[in-house]
């Protein structure tokens, strides 16, 4: 059962004790709210659905607010709270309306028997199998705030090697995206005027000039069908690449190749795998279910594609460090460190380093990438912008030299 389809429920009631309660509860119908407010001891005399305002957005839920939840969760299991004392404190603070709901949700079905993990996989939009599988493997140990900690920790280096992905990924595209902007405001409003000056001095205009009036003619009469087309191209490319898992691997491969971004691309695909291969064997998964979860977690078709062949050759009784330069895909330095973890027995502990390594590369490549575009944005604009003004007063300093 998805959060998508559960409803807030109020209710009003006394618990075992006699006492007045009365508060909100998830459910996908008002059976079913019932029976969970009777499994936690609670007798309800009104469960009514809980009405939303017209004009209300509906908070999403973000990784972000998994990864922080996780870390709260973490650090109240450390402290000796207990698993469902501490559900439900963070659900009271959480400004998150959706948040609260998914917690409120989860803490119920764990209040009436359920397992944290069993909970958790009822909502996979939020709580992938990797995320499940750590929190099982911490249930059965009885280790979970261990576990819990360092699902929080990847968590955590995950959402912020992502935020450094978008940064490297946001400032090309702001160049171009501000660039063709400016340019296109000059042709359409800026061009014309200067053409109607023009208009008046009966003589002929010089090439530049005349090929930026009929770049501004041409914008201003088919601009708008322009627009409409790129839309469509984008969407429709947008809804193919949702659909299609050919279509993206395809995609994947093409934009390693993307200079600088294509690198930054790759040691990010290394640092995610490295961490959750670390994070997952470390917490007691066997390597080759560990290896699954890190292909997936990997972000990129190409290095997926390698971990898979990884795991099938470990499968077969190759080493993993073997496997990974068979694929051609990892820098020496990584299967070397592997090599030295498996001939030691630490192959978590190298698995971290190398992760830690990565990151701290992709984060050093996003800071000389931003350095870099900083002044090139500066230099584009200065370029296009420069170029229409000169065609723009080509003419009058053509006259001026007749005079």
């Amino acid at each position: 059962m998805a959060a998508n389809n559960l409803v807030t429920f109020e209710w009003q009631g006394a618990d075992r004790a006699g006492a007045t309660r009365k508060g909100e509860i998830m459910a996908k119908n008002t059976i079913e709210a019932k029976n969970l407010l009777r499994a936690q001891g609670i007798s309800a005399k009104k469960v009514k659905k809980q009405s939303t305002p017209l004009l209300k957005k509906k908070q999403k839920i973000t990784p972000a607010d998994i990864a922080v939840t996780s870390r709260q969760l973490a650090t109240m299991l450390s402290a000796g709270v207990t698993l469902i004392q501490s559900i439900e404190m963070i659900a009271q603070g959480h400004a998150n309306a959706s948040m609260r709901n998914l917690l409120n949700s989860i803490g119920n079905e764990v209040k009436a028997g359920t397992q944290l993990s069993t909970a958790l996989r009822k909502h996979p939009e939020y709580f992938d199998d990797l995320y499940c599988d750590l929190v099982a493997t911490g249930e059965q140990s009885g280790a979970l705030e261990t576990i819990y900690d360092r699902i929080a920790t990847y968590k955590e280096k995950a959402e912020a090697l992502k935020s450094k992905i978008k940064k490297a990924m946001f400032y090309p595209i702001a160049v171009v995206v501000v660039a063709f902007v400016v340019t296109v405001i000059l042709l359409i409003f800026v061009v014309p005027q200067f053409e109607e000056i023009f208009s008046s001095f009966g003589a002929e205009l010089p090439a530049f000039t005349q090929l930026v009036l009929a770049i501004s003619a041409f914008v201003q009469n088919y601009g708008v069908f322009i627009g409409l087309g790129m839309a469509g191209a984008g969407y429709a490319f947008a809804r193919a690449h949702k659909k299609s898992q050919k279509l993206r691997d395809k995609v994947d491969v093409q934009v390693l190749k993307i200079p600088v971004i294509g690198e930054i691309l790759k040691k990010a695909s290394i640092a995610r795998f490295t961490r959750t291969l670390s994070t997952t064997f470390a917490a007691g998964v066997p390597l080759i279910g560990a290896l699954e979860s890190a292909a997936g977690a990997s972000g990129n078709a190409v290095f997926r594609d390698a971990i898979l062949f990884i795991r099938k050759e470990v499968a077969g009784g190759m080493q993993m460090n073997t496997a990974m330069r068979a694929t051609g895909v990892f820098p020496d330095m990584v299967t070397q460190m592997i090599a030295i973890g498996e001939e030691s027995g630490a192959v978590d502990e190298m698995l971290s380093k190398i992760a830690t390594i990565y990151e701290a590369e992709v984060d050093d490549m996003v800071d000389g990438l931003t350095s870099l575009l900083e002044p090139l944005i500066m230099a584009v604009l200065g370029v296009v912008i420069g170029g229409l003004i000169i065609a723009m007063y080509l003419p009058i300093f053509q006259m001026g030299n007749v005079v």
